[in-house]
């Protein structure tokens, strides 16, 4: 018998109790104790539309707030299939075919929850957001990542057909892409979609940066390519949509076969969504299509703006046309020994501007090991702050400077 006031001594949940801290909590707390410029995590500054916020305030009075419906408020799920049909071409029945979630990342975890089971395979693309991995593991999934080629994270058909076997159930697309901002292409999708008709898979399309693409870039959902319309489910944020990631309100949509189950899961994860949130997200869905358009061109601009400090720097920058994620080569910049975290790590302590070392993104072996992910969905002032940061610090003179090659 343990003692009285000791600690239980029986094994935790062997997944999560065994999760080491993330790269990013690391980052995070080096950049508030360095005071840094941080580019590191993922959200804006700037917020959305102020008719959003006064929506979201009004409807507290307006409307009683006990639960609402488990899959959400009607404004917001009408808003979700009109939305689909607007921007994608993709017809849904707001009434059998969406939900509303506590974020996207919640969705993640219900549809895994809700669609595999043990034993199941799925099927992800290298590096990925950290999210996947753990909760599909939870769902009693097996992983098998197909790694994105370098230098522009192009998919390797080959290679992922391979990876296709009798217990695949499962394709995780994100595109665009975090952490690279790759936007798949046309062929890439088709290709996908020939694989899951043929091998009777479901796709999980994680689309949340769907309005962040630029430079020509078009984002289609692999849902509108034939023969998809019922093997996928869609997600969606309004974090990324109107930058509000504070409200953590997502939606899917897809068909009801696959949709029934994760409503289920969702039941009782979370059971619902704050009702004053949702009718404001309906809102801008329905009326703030400017804001979410005008997302591609104003951060370009912010890309733009990074990219000519650090090329002027000597950064080798990786091709991107969405999302607000800038990978960088820093080859150079390593010193003997030293890997992507080092540098990271050290950038902030020393140089005073903290990014996201892109390894912690990769769950298969071997992951490489020179590369940093910069975000720059931020004030031009913090972004030429750290531009001046790392100038001081990287360029001639500074005490990060790397040694000139020798003779």
């Amino acid at each position: 018998m343990p003692p009285d006031g000791a600690a239980p001594a029986k094994p935790l949940n062997e997944l999560f109790s065994s999760l080491p801290t993330t790269i990013f909590e690391v980052m995070s707390k080096l950049a508030m104790e360095h005071q840094s410029v941080n580019l590191g995590q993922g959200f804006p500054d700037a917020e959305g539309p102020e008719s959003m916020k006064k929506i979201a305030s009004a409807a507290m009075y307006d409307f009683h707030n006990q639960y609402p419906s488990l899959l959400g408020v009607p404004e917001l799920r009408q808003a979700v299939a009109k939305h689909s049909e607007r921007e994608q071409g993709i017809p849904v029945d707001w009434a059998t075919e969406t939900l509303v979630t506590v974020g996207a990342t919640e969705g993640l975890a219900s549809a895994f929850l809700g669609l595999i089971n043990p034993g199941d395979e799925v099927i992800m693309f290298d590096p990925m957001y950290d999210s996947y991995t753990s909760m599909a593991k939870r769902s009693g999934a097996t992983i098998k990542p197909v790694r994105l080629r370098l230098p522009d994270f192009s998919v390797p058909l080959d290679e992922l057909a391979a990876a296709v076997g009798p217990a695949t159930k499962m394709i995780m697309i994100n595109t665009p892409h975090n952490p690279s901002g790759k936007v798949f292409t046309l062929p890439e999708l088709e290709a996908i979609a020939a694989l899951c008709i043929k091998h009777d898979l479901i796709a999980l399309c994680d689309e949340v940066y769907e309005h962040l693409v630029f430079r020509g870039a078009k984002h289609v959902s692999l849902r509108s390519l034939p023969g998809m319309e019922e093997r996928c489910v869609r997600l969606g944020s309004a974090g990324k949509t109107f930058s509000f990631t504070a409200w953590k309100v997502g939606w899917m949509s897809g068909p009801a076969r696959l949709l029934n189950p994760i409503i289920k899961a969702h039941q009782f994860l979370v059971f619902t969504v704050p009702s004053s949130l949702q009718r404001a997200v309906a809102h801008g869905l329905d009326s703030e299509a400017e804001f979410y358009h005008s997302l591609g061109p104003s951060l370009e601009a912010k890309r733009q703006l990074l990219e000519a400090q650090l090329e002027g720097l000597g950064f080798e920058l990786l091709p991107a046309h969405g999302a607000y994620f800038l990978v960088a080569d820093v080859s150079k910049f390593l010193r003997p020994g030293e890997d992507d975290v080092g540098f990271a790590k050290r950038l902030t302590v020393e140089g005073g501007v903290t990014t996201i070392p892109i390894s912690g993104f990769y769950v298969g072996p071997s992951p490489p090991t020179h590369l940093v992910r910069f975000c720059y969905c931020k004030e031009d002032a913090k972004l030429k702050a750290a531009g001046e940061r790392l100038r001081a610090y990287l360029g001639p003179g500074g005490k990060g400077c790397p040694e000139p090659a020798s003779a």
